[in-house]
């Protein structure tokens, strides 16, 4: 078989069986060795057919192939693990959580094993595979309208079902903190949510990595002291984390 019909039957079993494969499954089902499946693997993700999730599983979706989300959960990987695997730390067995469509917060997704049962809400389609494996998880989506960008759910009905619910802990990521600690988003229907899921929480939690801090963005949706804890990485300013570090708790998660 030919490198290309052999990454076509890659695609058609992730697609066909919406589930994500380790190396060593597919070398099996295509009777050739991982050395061939991981050189199919790095080609299908430099032309955006897969990603490539924690534990070295494989999942096809429309994230890779329509969107670019793939690229902001694959930028600064080991950052965003980090704070994700931090996250994680702090969510406690009977929490009902929610968790928004950020690349960073994405990573908490994938690090919840063993720590159910949860109720987890988000409005994340990219998340929908990750949580659908625990069994212990009760997953829950919000409705609204379908944002192709972000790969997620988003405007006002989506908001109108957040003023209706109510969550232990809330997760949220953020485009940029600015000089004052403004928490930034790209869009105005992103930030609509974004405020609607702050007042949804008891414990609200900002998940950024470092590279986020003082950077500029388009509007704000809250403030640094809007969050009892932003996890980041170690990197920011001194003078700049002396000035957050008075609107919120900051905890850095090492890599």
């Amino acid at each position: 078989m030919k490198p290309e019909e052999r990454q076509n039957e890659i695609l058609a079993i992730l697609r066909a069986m919406q589930k994500e494969f380790h190396v060593e499954e597919l070398a099996d089902m295509l009777g050739v060795s991982p050395l061939t499946i991981r050189r199919d693997l790095k080609q299908l993700t430099l032309d955006k057919s897969i990603i490539r999730t924690h534990g070295g599983c494989l999942a096809a979706g429309r994230a890779s192939l329509e969107t670019g989300y793939y690229e902001k959960v694959a930028l600064h990987f080991e950052l965003k693990q980090a704070i994700g695997k931090a996250a994680a730390r702090l969510v406690s067995s009977g929490e009902a959580i929610l968790i928004n469509d950020g690349s960073t917060t994405y990573h908490l997704a994938t690090h919840l094993a063993g720590k159910g049962p949860l109720t987890v809400c988000t409005n994340s389609l990219a998340m929908i595979s990750e949580l659908s494996r625990y069994t212990d998880i009760h997953l829950s989506i919000l409705g609204g309208d379908y944002n192709p960008e972000h790969y997620s759910i988003s405007g006002s009905l989506t908001e109108n079902m957040l003023d209706l619910l109510h969550f232990d802990t809330v997760f949220l990521g953020v485009d940029a903190v600015d000089d004052s600690g403004r928490c930034m988003v790209c869009d105005s229907a992103e930030a609509g949510v974004a405020k609607a899921m702050l007042r949804s929480g008891t414990r609200k939690i900002l998940l950024a990595d470092h590279t986020k801090a003082a950077s500029k963005g388009y509007i704000a949706y809250g403030t640094l002291r809007d969050f009892d804890t932003w996890i980041t990485t170690p990197g920011i300013m001194n003078e700049q984390l002396r000035i957050f570090s008075g609107l919120t708790n900051i905890v850095e998660a090492s890599r």
